[in-house]
């Protein structure tokens, strides 16, 4: 990196932080400090709601996940814009009208403090790991591949959250959100032109979607009833409907975010602008990704993106193996930028040739047996390498080829992203913390500066068991991956709860604890077989199976043993 590009970062990042805190400083009570006293407009709480969802993960994964997998991914999202819907006309409706601070608070309301304190504690469980992830994944890439400290990187992202956080709560985040996105998305935007730009002169965008089209990454939608394949439309509407509708209706990290809205309808249109503009979003950074794979069909590619899987080769005694491999890539790559070259070419005469498609296709399979063949002897170095490397094809194009300053650009779009997650998690865990455990379990009264006390210093513990968690992550394996489906574990049952608190007037509180405890127990069941037995099952449908089941078992459960007993919690729905 360039001094310039280091400019860049930290000017852009101290700007949001110190922007964040003198905006919002001195919160004057709890209110003020958890729901922004109520005076947040609908367009900051949409951006909050998308800068939310969308961590440094979004924006180095996702183009990874486009280079190797194509566009499928998106299907992930076909479920959002229905749960926004949903959650517009019920949940925030009747959020607002029960006077909340939390989406738990909700639930004793309706039903009792056990149902509370449990859904509660799923959400502290998830979040909390969710939360240390936030930090711990951007992390690892950028000091792979800058040469930075992990433990310093870890603690430096951790501080920037907490200092604005600590001091302002969710008005905090809510503006330094809007800066946030408005980085993110300008950062982006011009990376995406840029990779254009640097394509060969005489291929149009059309050109470059042939050529995608032809290594099969532009298959968006696919129509197949297969479970165990993780992305089709069918896992998108169901699957994905109801992890969005958990997500963004009862977890608080989101929850927060809308109930700081100046009314019902500003928290309204905040949650259907993200309807609209989430699904577009994310095929636009696949398709940045879909780009970069299209770019390097013309330019070097290292054999595995991952810098420290190389370090790993050079030291062990399986460097010459590794480095015949390099040579055929680089024989490989001088091929596919000759027929991708006559290609264009054909495409310009408007003839799409199927040889040479079939030729592109091969080369592509060739390549493909070339990584397997270095993951092997990678792993033969170090059993414990991460070969997987979508994480890092987008940051070594960032690093490689992009101009000075845009470097120092994206990097600030990376740590802006980990902040807006990080900062949400932590306004989202405090407050849960203080206000559904410590404030309902207080057999006396307190005042309400020491509450707002109390909600700081559990932001403060937060962020700091996040730091923590970040700097040991590295002695877990597989951690992104348990994390990216921990979420599908937890958020069927507690959605589960919250659909029947909603939309059952008949289910009392203890069949629906019983339900909840039975549902979280049968979800944990199927997540160990899918891990050890041959049959596996997309991780989208376990939020289907979890809400289903604690709807299904709420009614029986109700109808065979607590039929014609009532109890006093009802009002809500009235």
């Amino acid at each position: 990196m360039q001094l310039f590009d280091w400019i860049v970062l930290i000017v852009t990042l101290l700007f949001i932080v110190g922007y964040g805190s003198w905006k919002t400083r001195g919160s004057k009570n709890v209110e003020d400090f958890i729901l922004g006293n109520n005076e947040t407009p609908w367009y900051t709480v949409g951006l909050s709601v998308m800068a939310t969802q969308a961590s440094a993960i979004t924006f180095l994964s996702t183009p990874g996940q486009a280079y190797h997998d194509g566009m499928g991914f998106v299907q992930f999202y076909f479920g959002l814009p229905i749960a926004m819907i949903v959650i517009c006309v019920t949940f925030i409706p009747l959020y607002h009208k029960s006077k909340v601070f939390t989406a738990y608070e909700f639930l004793e309301k309706r039903f009792d403090i056990k149902t509370r304190s449990l859904a509660a504690i799923l959400f502290l469980v998830q979040r909390g790991l969710g939360t240390g992830l936030t930090i711990y994944a951007p992390a690892i890439i950028l000091s792979a591949l800058l040469g930075w400290n992990l433990t310093v990187m870890n603690i430096i992202i951790g501080v920037l959250v907490i200092i604005y956080t600590f001091s302002g709560g969710t008005k905090a985040v809510n503006v330094t959100q809007k800066q946030q996105m408005f980085v993110i998305m300008s950062g982006m935007f011009i990376t995406f032109f840029l990779i254009l730009h640097y394509l060969p002169n005489d291929m149009t965008f059309n050109s470059a979607l042939h050529i995608a089209g032809a290594n099969d990454k532009m298959n968006i939608v696919d129509f197949s009833f297969n479970p165990e394949e993780k992305y089709t439309f069918w896992s998108g509407i169901t699957g994905g409907f109801f992890l969005a509708l958990a997500y963004f209706g009862t977890d608080q990290s989101q929850v927060g975010r809308y109930l700081s809205g100046k009314s019902v309808r500003e928290s309204q249109m905040g949650l259907i602008m993200n309807g609209l503009l989430k699904v577009p979003m994310q095929f636009f950074i696949l398709l940045t990704g879909v780009m970069v794979f299209v770019f390097f069909q013309f330019n070097p590619v290292p054999l595995n993106f991952n810098p420290n899987n190389k370090t790993a080769i050079e030291k062990s005694l399986f460097k010459e193996e590794y480095h015949v491999l390099e040579q055929k890539l680089v024989k490989l790559s001088e091929d596919k930028k000759v027929i991708n070259l006559l290609y264009i070419d054909q495409l310009n005469q408007d003839y799409d040739n199927p040889i040479l498609r079939k030729e592109l296709v091969a080369l592509s399979n060739k390549e493909k047996d070339l990584r397997d063949k270095a993951k092997e002897i990678i792993s033969r170095a170090d059993s414990n390498s991460e070969t997987n490397d979508k994480d890092y094809v987008f940051f070594h194009f960032i690093l490689n080829y992009l101009p000075k300053g845009l470097i120092g650009l994206l990097l600030a779009v990376i740590l802006s992203a980990a902040m807006s997650s990080t900062a949400s998690g932590l306004t989202a865990l405090a407050s849960t913390t203080a206000i559904d455990i410590y404030k309902r379990n207080q057999k006396e009264e307190k005042s309400e500066k020491h509450y707002l006390n109390v909600t700081k210093f559990f932001t403060l513990f937060w962020g700091v068991v996040a730091i923590l968690f970040a700097c040991v992550g590295t002695l877990f394996e597989n951690l992104i991956q348990l994390v990216n489906i921990i979420g599908s574990i937890f958020y069927g049952t507690v959605l589960g709860i919250f659909l029947v608190a909603f939309y059952s007037k008949r289910v009392k509180a203890k069949p629906m604890f019983i339900s909840a405890i039975i549902s979280q127990l049968t979800i944990f069941v199927i997540y160990y077989f899918m891990i050890y037995s041959q049959e596996k099952l997309g991780y989208l449908w376990l939020n289907f199976i979890g809400a289903i089941l604690t709807i299904v078992l709420s009614e029986i459960l109700q109808f065979l043993f607590f039929r014609g007993k009532s109890d006093d919690n009802d009002l809500i729905l009235e």
